[in-house]
């Protein structure tokens, strides 16, 4: 099993308490992708990246249950999409070809429940088509 990169993510959140989650703290981070729409749809543009959804509350036993949500995207090559000129036919030598990107995706919903200095593997998938794992892990400590 190869490593091939590591993409760590650190934010702060307030736990809420008495039963009650604490707001949705947020991170987003990637690029727009520009995307052609047809020719009168123009030039769309996707996000690609990184976004984490993540909340929680104080449980018993100085244990927190967390609720996660991830999502990421990325392109990952290219397909060739005929483009036709107006006008000409199928056998026309003036029809040409784009590149548009191949986007990738994965996106996982969890709820945890840890202690302070924990560590564990949320989420462990394997793409079908490339082979590619992805494994998710989140540590989890209680800044004072």
């Amino acid at each position: 099993e190869k490593k091939v990169v590591n993409l760590p993510y650190t934010f702060y959140m307030k736990a809420g308490e008495g039963g009650l989650a604490s707001p949705w703290t947020k991170v987003r981070m990637g690029s727009r992708v520009p995307v052609y729409a047809g020719k009168d749809g123009g030039m769309q543009y996707i996000d690609v990246g990184t976004n984490i959804d993540a909340r929680g509350f104080a449980g018993e036993d100085g244990r927190f249950d967390l609720s996660l949500n991830l999502e990421r995207s990325w392109v990952e090559g290219e397909v060739s999409v005929p483009l036709q000129k107006p006008g000409a036919g199928a056998g026309d030598s003036t029809a040409g070809q784009f590149r548009e990107p191949v986007i990738r995706q994965f996106k996982t919903e969890l709820a945890v429940t840890m202690k302070d200095g924990q560590t564990m593997q949320s989420t462990l998938a394997t793409d079908p088509l490339s082979g590619k794992v992805l494994a998710i892990n989140v540590t989890m400590n209680v800044v004072k």
